[in-house]
């Protein structure tokens, strides 16, 4: 029993050794822990961001669909009003030289 004493201060140096390398592990675990956390934060920000930009391309491509339509609604009616006035010029060169 004496030799069991004996290496009780043996066996406390030794479970002191355990908690601090115990400690120095979780202190390891906690760094990569937060480092994790903030490569989630950075993909969730990036993936918000690709998730605006592609609403923002899609609104801009009905924007631009939607203008193509106005523009070639103008297109036609100036093109008939174009067709007018080369007629009406026609008519009035026509009746000048009469």
């Amino acid at each position: 029993m004496e030799k069991e004493f004996v290496k009780l201060p043996e066996n406390e140096l030794d479970l002191k050794r355990l908690i601090q390398t115990f400690n120095t592990t979780l202190e390891t675990i906690e760094k990569r822990l937060s480092r994790l956390e903030k490569m989630d934060s950075i993909e969730h920000r990036v993936e918000v961001n690709q998730i605006d930009l592609s609403d923002i391309k899609d609104s801009l491509q009905r924007i631009e669909e939607s203008h193509n339509n106005e523009l070639q609604h103008v297109n036609r009616r100036l093109d008939s009003h174009l067709v007018k006035i080369a007629k009406l010029e026609e008519e009035l060169i026509i009746s000048i030289k009469k």
